[in-house]
Order: C-alpha cells, then structure tokens, then sequence
C-alpha cells in the first residue's frame, strides 16, 4: 500500500502572507509552480496555500488588484493538511470529500510537503499494465 510520503512533492516554495498577489505571481512563474505554501507568523499559527484557482477567483472574476490585495486575503489557510504516513487512499478520499486538489503533509507539525492529486493518479497509473 503506497503512503503520501511515497509521491509526496518535496520541493516546497514558500511565501509571507503579506506578500502581494503581484510577488506571488512572480515566484510561480519564476519556479514554474501552481501554488505556495504560505507561511506560518508563529508556532502555533495555521499553514496556507496559495493557488492558480485563488488568485482567478480573487483578481479575474473579482476585479481585484494584484498590487493591492496581499496573499493572505485569497489563500487557502488554515489548509487541510495529512501525515506523512498516511495511506494514499485516504488522502485521496479526503481530496475529492472537499473538493480540493493539494494537501498539506505534515510531520510533527512541520511542513515536509504537499501531495497533488495528479501525483495520486500518477501512483494508480503505474500500477496499471
């Protein structure tokens, strides 16, 4: 039975939540990324994400600004996050319960990561002759 860690992404780039829309559109197409990771302002604060899908829904079908609207007001936090160890077909079902595409792996509450549900299909995929 494969785990998240198994096809988790581990090369995670990160991005302040008070970054601007405009900053985070440069580092996705700089590392060629759909999504940041926001960050955490402490240790006991929540891990975000920021996506294709919410910089679309905040700034094209809302007119909204790219140099005025800042991460924190379109990304995704606190996000669903899953273990390292988790069963890959549970992270699956938690995908498609809430309708979402990336999760969070965490591992003593520490980012290591994210899984994609394209990674997911991948994993199926490979095991089809």
């Amino acid at each position: 039975m494969k785990l998240v860690k198994d096809v988790m992404v581990t090369d995670i780039i990160r991005i302040s939540p008070f970054a601007t829309i405009r900053e985070a559109l440069s580092l996705m197409k700089r590392h060629n990324v759909k999504s940041l990771v926001v960050e955490r302002q402490n240790e006991h604060d929540a891990w975000g994400l920021i996506t294709y899908t919410n910089i679309l829904k905040s700034v094209i079908s809302e007119d909204g600004d790219i140099d005025l609207l800042n991460v924190y007001d379109v990304c995704a936090k606190p996000v669903i996050s899953v273990g390292e160890n988790l069963a890959l077909k549970y992270a699956a079902r938690l995908m498609t319960e809430y309708r979402v595409k990336r999760l969070l792996v965490l591992c003593d509450n520490d980012i290591s990561g994210f899984v994609v549900m394209d990674d997911i299909m991948q994993a199926l995929l490979d095991t089809v002759d």
